[in-house]
C-alpha cells in the first residue's frame, strides 16, 4: 500500500511539474508576441511628432496661422519673433498681427523689406485692436495694454504667441499638436511652473487655476471655432455657458482677485473644464522660471528648447544674458547670410561667458537651434544652386 502511495505521489509530482513547464512556456510565448506587437507602436509614439512634423512640412496644405498682439513699444520685439518663425519653418505661414494704429505702418514697411526668398514664405494681415463694444475699455485695461485681445481672435485654428517669444524649431512642430486634439480639447498650453515649490498659482492665487501649478498663455494653440461653439462648465451659473457669455461675468466675479489678467481667466475656465485642454511640455514654452533658480524643465534638458519665451523683459536687460543672447543673435542676423557663421557660432560663443543658472544650462538653448540652422543652411544652398 505504501509503495502504491509513493508511486502515486511521484506520478502526481511529475504531472504537476509538466503542467508548470507548459504554463511557463505559454506565458513566455505570449509575452514575446506582445512585445513584438507593442514595439512598433512604442517607436511610433517616440518618433511620431517628428514624423508628423515632416509630413506637415512636405505636404501642400493651407498655411499655418500665427497670431500676435502688439501695443506700445513692442514693434521691434514682434518683428524678431516673426523673423524667427519665417527663418526655420518650411510650411507657408500667415501672420495675424493685432496692433495699435500707430504701429501698422512700421510692420508693413519692415515685412515688405525682407528678401524675396523669405517674403514669399508668408502672407500677413494687420488688424486694429478690437474688443466687444459693450466692454471695450475694461478689456483693454486688463493686465497689459491689449493683451486680452487674444481672447477674441476672429480666426479658426491658430497659434497665439506673446511678442517676447522666439521659435528655435519650425512652427509646424508645435502646430502638429492640433492633430492630437481629441473631440473635447480646444487648446494646448504648457504649465506655468514645473516645480511647485516656486510656483506662483499654487502659492499665491486667490482664484481657481488649472492643475497643480496653472498654465501659461504666452504660447497657446487654439481651435477658436471649437472655443466659440463649446459650452463651458463654470462657477457662475447652473448651466454651461458659451465663450461669449462667459468671459465678462467671469471677469466681474474675479477682477479683484486676478493678477495676470486674461491668463488668470483662462486658468479659471480650464480649472472647471480640464478635459478641454491638452497640456504640452515646458520645452514648448521655456521661460526664465525654468532655469533662474536652477534647471527644472526636464523635457528641455532631454530635448532642447523648441520655443523660447523671454518674459520678465529679459531680452532687454542683463538679468538673464542667455535669453538676451538668443534674442540678439536672431535680431542681428542678416537674412540670406550663412546661418551657421552668422547666427549659431556667435551665439554659442556668447553663451560661454554666461555663468548664471540659466547660462549653465546653455546647451538647452542651442541643441534644437543647431538642427534648425543646419536645415536652413541646406535650404539656402539648394536655393542658390537652383538660381545658377
Amino acid at each position: 500500500m505504501r509503495r502504491y502511495l509513493r508511486v502515486l505521489f511521484v506520478c502526481t509530482l511529475l504531472v504537476f511539474c509538466s503542467l508548470l513547464y507548459i504554463f511557463n512556456q505559454l506565458v513566455s510565448s505570449l509575452e514575446r508576441a506582445d512585445h513584438r506587437e507593442r514595439a512598433p507602436r512604442t517607436r511610433a509614439a517616440d518618433t511620431g511628432l517628428s514624423e508628423r512634423a515632416q509630413d506637415d512640412r512636405s505636404a501642400p496644405r493651407d498655411p499655418l496661422e500665427l497670431a500676435v498682439v502688439a501695443c506700445g513699444s513692442r514693434l521691434e520685439e514682434t518683428l524678431v519673433m516673426l523673423k524667427s518663425a519665417v527663418l526655420f519653418s518650411q510650411r507657408r505661414l500667415r501672420f495675424h498681427i493685432f496692433a495699435e494704429d500707430d504701429l501698422h505702418a512700421g510692420f508693413r514697411q519692415e515685412l515688405e523689406s525682407w528678401p524675396q526668398r523669405f517674403r514669399s514664405k508668408f502672407s500677413y494681415s494687420v488688424y486694429p485692436i478690437s474688443f466687444p463694444s459693450d466692454n471695450a475699455r475694461e478689456w483693454k485695461r486688463l493686465f497689459k495694454p491689449c493683451a486680452s485681445q487674444r481672447l477674441f481672435l476672429p480666426v479658426d485654428s491658430v497659434l497665439y504667441v506673446d511678442t517676447d517669444v522666439l521659435f528655435l524649431r519650425p512652427l509646424e512642430d508645435v502646430w502638429s499638436f492640433l492633430s492630437r486634439f481629441n473631440s473635447s480639447q480646444v487648446a494646448a498650453m504648457a504649465p506655468e511652473h514645473e516645480e511647485p515649490r516656486i510656483g506662483w498659482y499654487n502659492r499665491f492665487a486667490r482664484h481657481p487655476y488649472y492643475g497643480k501649478t496653472g498654465v501659461n498663455s504666452g504660447v497657446m494653440l487654439m481651435n477658436m471655432t471649437r472655443i466659440r461653439d463649446k459650452h463651458f462648465k463654470n462657477d457662475l451659473a447652473a448651466v454651461d455657458l458659451k465663450w461669449a457669455d462667459l468671459l465678462m461675468p467671469l471677469l466681474h466675479k474675479y477682477k479683484l482677485n486676478i493678477t495676470w489678467g486674461d491668463q488668470d481667466l483662462l486658468n479659471i475656465i480650464f480649472h472647471h473644464n480640464p478635459e478641454s485642454l491638452l497640456l504640452i511640455e515646458c520645452h514648448w514654452n521655456y521661460r526664465p522660471d525654468h532655469c533662474i533658480y536652477g534647471s527644472n524643465c526636464i523635457s528641455a534638458e532631454q530635448n532642447g528648447v523648441y520655443i523660447l519665451h523671454g518674459n520678465r523683459g529679459v531680452y532687454h536687460d542683463d538679468k538673464q544674458p542667455a535669453f538676451r543672447a538668443v534674442y540678439d543673435a536672431i535680431k542681428q542676423f542678416p537674412l540670406d547670410e550663412d546661418p551657421v557663421r552668422g547666427l549659431l557660432l556667435p551665439l554659442e560663443e556668447k553663451l560661454k561667458s554666461d555663468h548664471t543658472y540659466c547660462g549653465r544650462s546653455r546647451l538647452v538653448f542651442t541643441r534644437r537651434l543647431r538642427e534648425s540652422v543646419t536645415e536652413l543652411q541646406k535650404d539656402q544652398d539648394r536655393s542658390r544652386r537652383a538660381e545658377v
